[in-house]
């Protein structure tokens, strides 16, 4: 009873410029004014691919320019989306330089060979008698302490390097080649590999204009489905070069400072490599049929 007087007594006292809290419990149930929407800049930018496999809810997909090769100019469609389990991964050099040294290593053949004491022509029969000439004693002139004779611990060739490294292995050189590339802005994606004529001083141009560097990989789907202005015009350079998305490897992407793939590769890339993620039949020893095939 004594709190409650002194309580009331205090909100007598309290100046006329206060709030007291009935007042202020009033505006907290008022409802808040809603904010006039802002009009837009511009247009929105169409997403011209979106990405179809699933991600992890942590993770939101990369996006990247769609261009096109029929002009000079840089000329951007839209966006598409990329998975970011493929084209945004820890950038593990340790496993790209792996990846690079087996792909260089693992059809290496040596034919090096030297010609042991046996194989070199003479020295059959024993050049001075075993004692009493003062001479060190020999039994050959083809030993392979004297001059012209066979050679010790030599290479014995042929000689194979082949060794392979695991596929998870492989499979994530790859992703890792392709995040480097991106986010290098290394990485162009293209609607399609159409020129607008067959010749080579047209693509070194274009190459020269966007600022693409000396050497530019271009990567189609398929090598049958190739535009055929395309193909005639990197048969005539050295430094442009046309694989089919099933053909490309972390060699290529090191050795050329540009990356050029169509949007039905980047699609075949991300199904492919992200297979490897969720398969449960192991690879080795190969046995078909395998049932978990994308």
């Amino acid at each position: 009873m004594l709190q409650l007087v002194r309580a009331g007594a205090r909100a007598w006292l309290r100046p006329k410029g206060c709030r007291g809290l009935k007042a202020l419990a009033e505006e907290a149930v008022q409802p808040a004014e809603k904010p006039e929407p802002v009009a837009s800049a511009g247009p929105r930018v169409p997403v011209l691919r979106m990405c179809e496999l699933p991600v992890l809810g942590h993770r939101r997909p990369v996006q990247a320019w769609v261009e096109a090769l029929r002009g000079y100019e840089q000329e951007r469609l839209g966006l598409t989306e990329l998975h970011p389990d493929v084209f945004s991964v820890t950038p593990r050099l340790d496993i790209l330089h792996q990846v690079a040294i087996w792909q260089k290593n693992f059809k290496r053949i040596s034919y090096a060979k030297t010609k042991t004491r046996a194989e070199v022509r003479g020295g059959g029969r024993k050049p001075w008698p075993q004692k009493g000439s003062g001479r060190a004693r020999h039994g050959s002139i083809r030993s392979p302490i004297w001059r012209g004779g066979g050679i010790a611990h030599g290479p014995r060739g042929p000689t194979s390097y082949y060794y392979m490294l695991p596929m998870k292995v492989r499979v994530q050189g790859l992703k890792v080649a392709l995040t480097v590339k991106l986010a290098q802005d290394d990485l162009h994606i293209v609607d399609s590999l159409e020129l607008p004529t067959a010749d080579p001083q047209y693509l070194i141009e274009l190459a020269r204009y966007r600022r693409w560097g000396d050497s530019v990989l271009l990567v189609d789907l398929e090598h049958e489905d190739m535009p055929q202005n395309i193909v005639a015009a990197v048969s005539g350079l050295k430094t442009f070069n046309l694989v089919p998305a099933i053909g490309l490897n972390v060699h290529s992407m090191l050795k050329h400072q540009t990356l050029v793939l169509t949007l039905p590769t980047v699609a075949f890339l991300e199904e492919k490599l992200l297979w490897h993620d969720s398969r449960y039949t192991p690879l080795y020893p190969f046995r078909l049929p395998y049932r978990d095939f994308p």
